[in-house]
């Protein structure tokens, strides 16, 4: 049987302006987005973002976006006339660990947010042209605050059948599902990388996905994690090469 790959199908996200966030993605990155009875609609690929407004809320977001695996050099091109990208050491492309095979710009997203496109070689999901919104397939990764990661995710993976992905998990990190969707479980008040001084945001956070085994999961106090059974061998954003799970007791490279 084949086996199912986590997607990422809705995220329910606080922000401190929805209008200026989707003004933000409307126009910055081109795409689709909505606003009406207090929350905006943003559509990135595959995947559909709800934004409330939280006031209360402490730190900031993080997100990633897969784009096709031939066109990150066009992706940068594109990006760098809308955003500033973000800098680790003078440096503004980043490998991952080999464990990912993976390759990220991160740039500033509204609300102080952290925004990241990546390409992750072992998805076959080459396009033709140059690189435009379209090419951005789908959120792959979120950022997700819990009240204790190890149990949190071992809790992941006995009970949704979500494993850790890349390298056996932190006490402060843990990135859990595969290729196609990831959450990055962290500890409160962690840097996102490439800065030092943008902390993980502990606000609510709701988010669906389809997956192995259908359920709902706690993330904390006010997070959760709703999974839908997919057909075996459905597609998410592009089948991938492998989804074996390869990990690394000393990752050069955290999210």
């Amino acid at each position: 049987m084949l086996a199912r790959n986590m997607k990422i199908t809705n995220l329910s996200l606080e922000v401190g302006d929805i209008a200026s966030t989707a003004r933000f993605f409307e126009q910055r990155l081109e795409l689709p987005a909505t606003i009406g009875n207090g929350v905006a609609i943003i559509e990135i690929g595959c995947t559909r973002i709800e934004l409330k407004e939280g006031n209360d809320r402490e730190g900031v977001h993080h997100l990633a976006i897969t784009i096709p695996t031939n066109k990150f050099a066009g992706a940068k091109r594109w990006l760098q006339k809308r955003v500033a990208l973000l800098k680790h050491d003078g440096a503004d492309e980043f490998e991952t660990a080999p464990s990912w095979n993976a390759r990220s710009l991160y740039f500033d997203g509204p609300d102080g947010s952290i925004l990241e496109l990546i390409v992750r070689r072992d998805l076959e999901n080459a396009t033709d042209g140059p690189f435009s919104s379209t090419d951005l397939l789908g959120v792959s990764e979120v950022g997700v605050v819990v009240p204790d990661v190890r149990t949190v995710a071992a809790m992941l993976e006995s009970d949704a059948l979500i494993p850790p992905y890349g390298w056996i998990p932190f006490h402060d990190f843990a990135p859990v599902g595969d290729v196609e969707g990831l959450l990055i479980l962290v500890g409160a008040n962690r840097p996102w990388f490439p800065t030092v001084d943008r902390v993980s945001s502990a606000s609510p956070i709701e988010i669906d996905a389809l997956g192995e085994r259908s359920g709902e999961y706690s993330l904390g106090p006010a997070s959760r994690l709703r999974v839908s059974a997919a057909p075996a061998g459905s597609g998410g954003l592009q089948s991938p090469v492998s989804r074996a799970a390869r990990f690394s007791a000393n990752p050069d490279f955290l999210s």
